[in-house]
């Protein structure tokens, strides 16, 4: 009975929890997924403010029987008002579709992470502006 109790206290010593080197592990990989948010965080808060403009465009010229060149003014004043830094206005491609206009954001943004490691993310929307 006494060996018993001893093998059971034996093995509770050896499986009492996680080690300092297990926090320490595990506070790395946290950390690093926490710093990826972070670095990736302004990129998507970026593209919300493209999809806005894209967006109010379309509601403000959709049946309206809009010309090409007013709604490339409305797109450079909304990327002034929206302060938008990534790309620029001319990037707004406006393309003559049946039925309409078709207003599109086709971009790449990359942003840096950890030395040489980097983080490319592909934006593409796209709203068709009916006559």
């Amino acid at each position: 009975m006494d060996r018993m109790r001893r093998l059971r206290h034996g093995n509770a010593r050896r499986q009492a929890g996680v080690t300092t080197l297990g926090y320490i592990i595990l506070a790395v990989l946290v950390g690093i997924y926490v710093f990826a948010a972070l670095r990736l965080t302004p990129v998507y808060l970026n593209y919300m403010k493209v999809v806005g403009v894209i967006e109010g465009v379309r509601s403000e010229f959709d049946g309206q029987n809009a010309t090409r060149a007013a709604m490339r003014n409305s797109i450079l004043r909304r990327f002034d008002v929206e302060s938008v830094s990534t790309i620029e206005y001319r990037d707004i491609t406006v393309t003559q579709v049946e039925g309409g206009w078709e207003v599109a954001a086709v971009y790449d943004h990359t942003a840096p992470f950890i030395s040489n490691i980097s983080f490319t993310v592909h934006f593409d929307k796209s709203v068709l502006v009916r006559r």
